[in-house]
């Protein structure tokens, strides 16, 4: 076992780590053991119990992600599922292209409402007209996301270590008996 879950000062989960960043925070003295595996790490003169579970010594503030949808090109991939909202076809990131609506030189702007994803193909025939100038027409209207974009890692109940368990649901409500 080479992962180390790292707990904030509340006992709340942060990440996990390696074992080698673990004993790098265990010797500046960041963090105290809570947990260890069997395993021992040996240097040349002192030797260690390979921690599985630390607490940091000092709070950390965890930084909440903002309720705004960042205004990005992936995002507006996403939001458009990778397709071509002029002929529906769905496309590799580097074949697609953002498009203005309303092109700039028509008064449209950059934002969430007027920029689209849009094949080559589709961008070249469009040019700098509208789409009804062009005699194109939209998918689905542009708006600005509801959701948030997530990158999340999931560590499965089965694969995570015993010592673990009780540090991973630690804002869950208990049951009454237990």
């Amino acid at each position: 076992m080479d992962r180390t879950l790292l707990l904030n000062a509340s006992f709340e989960p942060l990440k996990v780590i390696s074992w080698q960043r673990a004993i790098t925070l265990l010797t500046q003295g960041k963090v105290e053991v809570i947990e260890s595996y069997e395993r021992e790490i040996r240097g040349v003169t002192i030797t260690f119990r390979l921690p599985s579970v630390l607490r940091l010594l000092k709070l950390v503030k965890i930084r909440r992600a903002s309720p705004e949808v960042r205004f990005s090109r992936a995002n507006i991939y996403q939001r458009d599922q990778y397709t071509c909202q002029y002929c529906g076809a769905r496309y590799a990131a580097e074949e697609l292209t953002f498009d203005h609506v309303i092109p700039l030189v028509q008064g449209g702007d950059t934002s969430w409402e007027n920029i689209v994803t849009a094949c080559l193909a589709c961008n070249n025939r469009k040019g700098g007209r509208t789409p009804r100038q062009a005699d194109l027409r939209l998918v689905r209207a542009p708006m600005k996301p509801k959701w948030m974009p997530v990158v999340t890692v999931t560590i499965g109940i089965k694969s995570a270590p015993l010592s673990w368990r009780d540090y991973l649901y630690w804002n869950i409500e208990l049951d009454k008996d237990g």
